[in-house]
């Protein structure tokens, strides 16, 4: 049926969705949410139907998305047509059935996710059933290649090439920041992409966007590393493994991950990765709660990378407490910056020496550590990163004081002394969120005081930064009632820790998907 096309100056989040007529729906055998094929000249796309009462019968109204997609601009005539149901429709319904699907199946399904052939509900359909009945191993390795075959990949011309991930979890780890540099000043290559921010204060890409720019193109990535030997960069507009960014939008609400190994591995495989630590942070304040979990999920990357050709090690990491201090973008820019320059919080510097490290051993040098305590001291690390920076179109001379935090500001001050027992992770990060994180940059939180140091009545447990007052006010409403650091005298002074469902009034537990 040939159809006048209208423009919405609106878009769908990506998505490609039209809204028909229901009248003119019906004469098409169309029903809400099929699929319809769009035919402009020579080009076509499937959509996703959306059906309305009020809109005139004679025309077929796009998002922003697909006028792009056709290159019309409105009033253009569009045949429409009913589209078959996509393949692998029946390969979903396999999953849901708890069938094991072949690595042709696979990756059916995650070209028509990429293509934008299947609805959320149906992706999430999919989602549900890995849930519920897992991966096996095969399936993950061949969920990795399909993602990977049907985005881009990165060429680096030489190899060794390294990296460094973590599975995320625990808020302040700017530990990338640190690592990067270290091992490009050893003469490595690691051009490091990282994500932004999902439902933690601060993701690596927010943290570096406060030093330079992150959303290049992959042609400037090349010229970056070429140059320096890394980068700091935000992979969402690379189309790696872009079938993973679409997970990932209809994983958020449900608050599910069953695609973690796949949508980690995949990016390392596109990026040309060889050598890759993967940081697993382990305890009550992590994603990864028991050593058992963690230990199961290192034999997954090893088992997966082993197939992918990628050398992986795992480190498990103290997952019960933020690491370092400042929680937010801004706050965690400057204490990279200062844990570079030899001042930073110890914990910090702990962290990022052990995977430097082990990144190190793992491309033949004897002691890892050493080498990567020798690139913070003699002040390369620091040097590299300022090179970075630099090469990406930031000041090379940025100081921590450079780095503008949120003018509101206010402190929450210990109701009695005592030493630090518990520091509620998921509290703090919900706090970080309100003061205006990660979209305002200079807000967040600054803690004073960590497990088992001693706080005197009225002592400074943390400052909250924000920018605007509202924010702030919001913040320390919610510190209030959420009272995220617990302290006791002795620990069997206080046995009540937090209790589930939240109290009346409050919020409910967040779910951590950031990667």
């Amino acid at each position: 049926m040939e159809l006048t096309a209208g423009v919405l100056k609106i878009t769908a989040g990506g998505k490609r969705i039209v809204i028909l007529n229901d009248q003119t729906a019906a004469l098409l055998g169309v029903h809400s949410s099929d699929r319809v094929r769009l035919t402009y000249q020579s080009k076509q796309v499937i959509a996703i139907a959306d059906l309305a009462a009020d809109f005139p019968a004679d025309r077929v109204w796009f998002y922003a998305e697909i006028a792009q997609a056709l290159g019309i601009s409105g009033d253009e005539s569009v045949d429409v047509q009913l589209a078959p149901m996509p393949e692998s429709l029946g390969n979903v319904r396999a999953k849901l059935r708890g069938e094991r699907l072949r690595d042709e199946e696979l990756l059916t399904i995650v070209k028509d996710v990429v293509e934008q052939h299947l609805s959320d509900i149906e992706i999430s359909a999919f989602l549900t059933a890995l849930k519920i009945y897992g991966l096996s191993m095969a399936e993950t390795e061949a969920m990795s290649r399909a993602m990977v075959e049907t985005g881009k990949t990165i060429s680096f011309g030489k190899a060794p090439i390294l990296d460094k991930h973590s599975i995320g979890g625990i808020p302040g780890d700017k530990t990338s920041m640190i690592v990067v540099p270290i091992i490009a000043a050893a003469g490595y290559t690691i051009p490091k992409t990282s994500s932004r921010a999902i439902t933690s204060p601060a993701g690596t890409a927010d943290r570096v966007e406060t030093l330079c720019p992150v959303n290049l193109d992959i042609e400037e990535i090349k010229a970056v590393v070429k140059k320096t030997g890394g980068c700091l960069v935000w992979g969402g507009a690379l189309e790696l493994a872009p079938a993973d960014d679409l997970f990932i939008r209809v994983e958020y609400p449900l608050g599910i991950d069953p695609l973690l190994l796949p949508s980690i591995m995949s990016k390392k495989k596109a990026m040309g990765v060889t050598h890759l630590v993967v940081d697993i942070p382990t305890g009550t304040g992590a994603k990864i709660k028991t050593a058992t979990e963690a230990y199961t999920l290192a034999s997954d990357f090893v088992h997966l990378g082993q197939h992918l050709d990628i050398n992986v090690h795992c480190a498990l990491t103290f997952g019960d407490q933020p690491l370092g201090c400042g929680i937010g973008p801004a706050l965690e820019a400057r204490e990279a910056l200062y844990t570079l320059m030899g001042e930073g919080p110890r914990d910090v510097h702990e962290k990022a020496v052990s995977l430097a490290g082990i990144l190190f051993e793992l491309v033949g040098e004897l002691d890892g550590r050493k080498k990567a305590e020798e690139m913070l001291s003699s002040g390369k690390a620091l040097a590299k990163l300022r090179e970075i920076i630099d090469a990406q179109g930031g000041n090379p001379n940025v100081t921590p004081d450079d780095i503008k935090v949120g003018p509101e500001r206010a402190e929450v001050n210990a109701k009695e002394k005592g030493r630090v027992l518990w520091i509620n992770t998921d509290a703090i990060v919900q706090i970080a969120r309100a003061a205006g994180t990660p979209k305002e940059t200079g807000s967040g939180l600054k803690l004073h005081a960590k497990l088992g140091e001693a706080v005197p009545k009225g002592g400074i447990l943390f400052e909250v930064f924000a920018e605007r007052p509202s924010k702030l006010e919001a913040a320390l409403e919610l510190a209030r009632k959420l009272e995220p650091v617990v302290l006791s005298r002795k620990p069997a002074e206080r046995m009540l820790l937090d209790q589930y469902p939240a109290k009346i009034g409050e919020r409910e537990k967040t779910v951590t998907l950031d990667r």
